[in-house]
Order: structure tokens, then C-alpha cells, then sequence
């Protein structure tokens, strides 16, 4: 008796998957389009998945923003031991790391930002991806990068 159950099961989701399939045999139809996952379903996943690397992105620079400063505080530290306080010059690692965690927090925030607008645009079906975002963290990240290099090559 359960193996004649199995069987019409067998067969009744054979004859579904041909249902759903339509008859589109050899052609190259997305199985998504007729299990009823929607344009805007993978289109938010895509904006949530941006939205996280951004945000993983913002908490590597507060990161790197952290040790740089604190590294820059060894170093004064070390200075003031060994009687070498003199010879070091000035150190503006506290500014670039206090910068890049900065920079690490406003990255989130505007993240956050765009995620929710971009959600919306999604949900009206009028999505236009704004640039201003990507512009203004790549000036303010190769402002940041030229600053510290200038200060490596001028105090190394």
C-alpha cells in the first residue's frame, strides 16, 4: 500500500513539474519566473547584500582607524621612555586614525541611507542608482590615503 502512495506521489510531482514548466522543453526559462519569486524579492536581496558589504566595509576602516591612532600613541609612548621625544616629530596618527574612523562611521550612516532609499525606488519600479555616494567616499578615502602617505614618506 505505501509504495503504491509513493508511486502516484512520484508521478503527480512529475506531472507538476511539467505544469510549471509549461512545455519549455530546451529552452532556457527561469525556474524562479514560475515558482512566483519576483523581480523586486531578488532585487532587494541584492540591495540588503550591498547594503552589508558596506557596512562591513565601514567597520574594517573604523578598524584600521583604531589601530592607527593607538599604534601612533606607542610610539609617543616609546619616545617618551627612551629619551627620544625630541627626535620624533609631531605625530598626526591620532588625526589620520580618528579621520578613518570617522570616515568608517559616515560610511555606515550614508549606507543605511541609500539602503533605505534604494528600497524604496525598488518598491516604486523607478530605480536610478545614485552616484553621489561612490564619488564623495572616493575623494574622501584618496584624500585620506594621499595625507597618510605624505606623512610616511616625510617622517620614515
Amino acid at each position: 500500500m505505501t509504495v503504491k502512495l509513493h508511486f502516484e506521489k512520484v508521478v503527480y510531482m512529475t506531472q507538476r513539474e511539467d505544469e510549471i514548466s509549461g512545455g519549455t522543453e530546451g529552452q532556457n526559462v527561469s525556474f524562479t519566473k514560475h515558482i512566483g519569486t519576483s523581480k523586486k524579492v531578488t532585487d532587494h536581496l541584492a540591495n540588503q547584500r550591498t547594503f552589508l558589504a558596506w557596512i562591513r566595509t565601514g567597520l574594517a576602516t573604523i578598524t584600521v582607524g583604531f589601530v592607527v591612532e593607538r599604534f601612533g600613541l606607542l610610539l609617543r609612548e616609546l619616545g617618551i621612555k627612551t629619551g627620544l621625544a625630541e627626535l620624533i616629530p609631531a605625530h598626526y596618527s591620532s588625526f589620520f586614525g580618528v579621520s578613518l574612523t570617522i570616515l568608517g562611521v559616515v560610511m555606515m550612516v550614508v549606507a543605511l541611507i541609500e539602503f533605505l532609499q534604494i528600497r524604496s525606488s525598488i518598491d516604486s519600479e523607478q530605480f536610478h542608482p545614485p552616484a553621489t555616494f561612490s564619488v564623495i567616499l572616493t575623494i574622501l578615502a584618496s584624500l585620506i590615503g594621499t595625507l597618510l602617505a605624505i606623512y610616511l614618506f616625510l617622517t620614515g
